[in-house]
């Protein structure tokens, strides 16, 4: 792998790095203390500064309105975003749109392109994916209960969904639901669009989150399907294959995730470097950082984020070369490893912060509530790791453990 950055890509992330200083971050103060939904004028401002700037879209193919960039460059761009709350948002590369565009791009005919997602990569609407079942384990895809029936020309669709991410405020949903109960297990499920102002698509509330419900983007819905009733060409791709579309959005999606959380881990660093540098904490004016253990989560942590980012890099770069499936290995190391990274850098961070660190002052106690959650979606640690170590000890059986995780030697 060719850890060199073009200098036109450093270009791009100079220019990021110095928008996020000097735009974003200021206004964390207001994001951290009033809803989202009051932030929206000012916000479309600065997406308006980004596109000005030719930011705009950086992960979607120039052809449709972006930047164009591959999954390695946009992995540098999203570490350096995910260093503020708003970061992804106002360069509308966000989760869940920026998956529901691939999908759109790759499966959608070309009515649903026009109708959907032409304005998604515009940023003129957004969207939400809507998989997650109250009853049903998250980390398996193919236990759904959600149906959607024929009938005549449409789908009828009844379910309970939730952690559907967005859907305060969105136009449309990408629903995942059983369309061929009699196939196998990864042949039942089909994605169907359905507009969030069709008859049946409810939505029950935004689900309080660490205490927090939220708005409009910034929320997590419960959605309830009654007799949602849609047209059988909202269907996306091939009937059945949703839980295959489900894993091409789900691999370079992590590849964002661990970046962006690289972003938070980094910018938790940063504070805590300069808190423990600022500190007094005796008459002699000696700091936090003069503390042995503050120097070694200093230490520890800088040799963590840098391990983690290597290893994003590389699985990104490995997907770019091989695709997805070749990388499943890699991308689950990623998901467990950056994802714990995550949650010890940003405890260290509030720790040293004392008790600034639980206020809402600092942008810590808002990543601390909200990336908890990071070793639970898109599929839990646990469910990573025992799907890594089945392949490790199946190879290390048959004598190929060098060859199955492409060690040198």
């Amino acid at each position: 792998m060719d850890f060199q950055i073009s200098e036109k890509m450093q270009v791009i992330l100079e220019m990021v790095n110095e928008f996020v200083d000097k735009e974003l971050i200021p206004l964390e103060p207001e994001f951290l203390n009033r809803e989202f939904v009051d932030l929206l004028p000012v916000l479309e401002e600065k997406r308006r500064l980004v596109r000005q700037m030719e930011l705009w879209a950086p992960n979607h193919p120039r052809e449709l309105g972006g930047m164009g960039l591959d999954l390695v460059e946009h992995g540098l761009v999203s570490e350096v975003l995910g260093r503020t709350p708003i970061g992804h948002y106002v360069f509308n590369c966000q989760a869940p749109d920026a998956g529901n565009i691939e999908i759109l791009h790759k499966y959608g005919n070309e009515s649903q392109q026009a109708r959907y997602l032409k304005p998604l990569v515009d940023g003129r609407i957004r969207s939400c994916f809507s998989m997650t079942e109250v009853d049903m384990p998250g980390s398996n895809p193919t236990m759904l209960e959600t149906t959607a029936v024929k009938d005549g020309d449409d789908y009828v669709i009844n379910g309970q969904k939730w952690y559907t991410t967005s859907a305060d405020g969105a136009a449309f949903a990408i629903v995942m639901a059983v369309t061929n109960p009699e196939a196998s297990p990864y042949l039942q499920a089909s994605m169907i669009i359905v507009p969030t102002d069709n008859p049946g698509f409810n939505l029950v509330r935004n689900i309080p989150v660490m205490g927090h419900r939220g708005t409009d983007y910034a929320s997590h819905g419960e959605i309830l399907y009654q007799n949602c009733r849609v047209p059988r060409t909202n269907l996306l791709g091939p009937e059945g294959h949703g839980f295959v579309i489900a894993q091409e959005r789900l691999g370079p999606g992590r590849i964002h995730h661990c970046m962006r959380w690289i972003g938070i881990a980094q910018r938790s660093f940063d504070l805590m470097c300069r808190r423990a540098n600022t500190r007094k904490m005796s008459s002699d004016g000696r700091t936090l950082g003069s503390k042995q253990i503050v120097k070694a989560w200093i230490a520890e942590s800088a040799a963590e984020i840098q391990a983690a980012r290597l290893m994003t890099l590389h699985a990104a770069w490995k997907i770019e070369k091989e695709g997805a499936k070749a990388a499943r290995h890699e991308i689950s190391f990623i998901k467990f490893v950056v994802a714990n990274t995550l949650q010890r850098v940003v405890d260290r961070a509030l720790q040293v912060h004392g008790g600034l660190g639980m206020t809402d002052d600092t942008v810590l106690a808002y990543f601390f509530r909200h990336e908890r959650a990071a070793r639970i979606y898109d599929g839990a640690d646990e469910v990573h790791k025992m799907s890594v170590a089945r392949h490790i000890l199946r190879a290390h059986a048959g004598g190929g453990l060098k060859a199955a995780l492409n060690l040198p030697g």
